[in-house]
């Protein structure tokens, strides 16, 4: 479960890096980028409130623009456009295949009443079908006929009404884009401020967890049994065969219970008889897992002549301690009773 919420994390700080700023390019939002991020019951009441504000200023649009269409369906010439083509009494019968879409005033003012959902949502939409009435008369009939006349007159009357409205359409528009922009970015300030709270925990189930485990590794190094002399020669011969950064981690163990020894000194005196049980077991299984990776690690790389440098200096890093190791080991036998 844990690791499950570490890829969660992970895959949404991975996506929203790659869409950061993508749709907000332009716009006012981003300037304030230390808004406070709301809580997702508030976000929802804001939204609401948004959105219950828009429709209403919509419907004030709506409402003037009933007011151009009602004089537009009171022209002398409006007649023929009021309502549906008859088009079997008038015997029409290629109306279908010339016009794809018929339209008049009636079925626009029945949608624009419509309670049911099944409206206008804006007004371009009405003004499309408006514009629809009047270009299905002027396709379907001949240019010197009087309903394309008449249509081609009330499309012009009705663009110069159009323009007057468009300005406050314009502006409406702006504003939602930006209302909805907003709310977008609040969304996403939202979740950014979830999955840092998700990473925070995590991070300290991690540490716990961590802990826990530091503790029951000293529980079962405190009741290991004394290390042999053997086991310490063993020990000291795989320190030698360590790399130089494993080796340089080996010696920070051996300085986490000793204060006083200096692990990045440049000579480094080691002596494995004098450390405590604990460190020489942890430096054992620290050793034994390393020597492990390091062994994959060659077998995978094989020969590698571009490291040729560093591995030269790493290399007499090594020896520098291996050989303080054996100086040390040299002392001691000396030091032994003679039988």
């Amino acid at each position: 479960m844990l690791e499950q919420r570490v890829n969660e994390v992970e895959l949404f700080y991975l996506t929203a890096s790659k869409r950061q700023l993508n749709g907000y390019k332009g716009s006012s939002v981003l300037k304030d980028k230390e808004r406070h991020v709301a809580s997702a019951k508030k976000q929802q009441q804001d939204a609401s409130r948004r959105e219950a504000a828009a429709v209403k200023r919509m419907q004030e649009l709506m409402r003037q623009f009933g007011t151009i269409l009602r004089q537009i369906m009171q022209h002398k010439w409006a007649g023929p456009f009021l309502h549906p083509v008859d088009v079997e009494g008038l015997g029409l019968h290629d109306y279908y295949e010339v016009i794809d879409k018929p339209m008049d005033f009636s079925t626009i003012k029945n949608q624009m009443e419509a309670k049911d959902g099944t409206g206008y949502k804006n007004v371009r939409e009405i003004c499309a079908d408006v514009r629809l009435v009047f270009k299905n008369a002027m396709k379907y009939n001949d240019e010197r006929h009087d309903v394309h006349v008449m249509a081609k007159t009330l499309l012009g009357k009705f663009e110069e009404k159009w323009l007057q409205l468009l300005p406050k359409v314009a502006e409406e528009e702006k504003r939602r884009e930006e209302e909805e922009a907003e709310a977008q970015l609040d969304m996403q300030l939202a979740q950014e401020a979830a999955h840092a709270k998700m990473a925070r925990e995590i991070s300290n189930e991690l540490y716990d967890i961590d802990m826990h485990l530091e503790e029951v590794r000293e529980m079962v190094i405190r009741k290991c049994r004394k290390m042999s002399t053997e086991e310490k020669r063993k020990l000291g011969a795989a320190l030698s065969r360590l790399s130089a950064e494993d080796l340089s981690k080996a010696l920070e163990i051996v300085a986490q219970n000793n204060p006083s020894f200096q692990a990045t000194a440049e000579e480094v005196d080691l002596d494995i008889d004098a450390q405590t049980e604990s460190t020489l077991w942890r430096l054992k299984f620290f050793v034994k897992d390393a020597l492990e990776v390091q062994g994959k690690s060659s077998a995978s790389k094989g020969d590698n002549t571009n490291t040729t440098t560093t591995a030269t200096n790493n290399n007499k890093r090594k020896k520098e301690i291996c050989d303080a190791i054996a100086k040390t080991a040299k002392k001691k036998s000396k030091k032994l009773p003679l039988d």
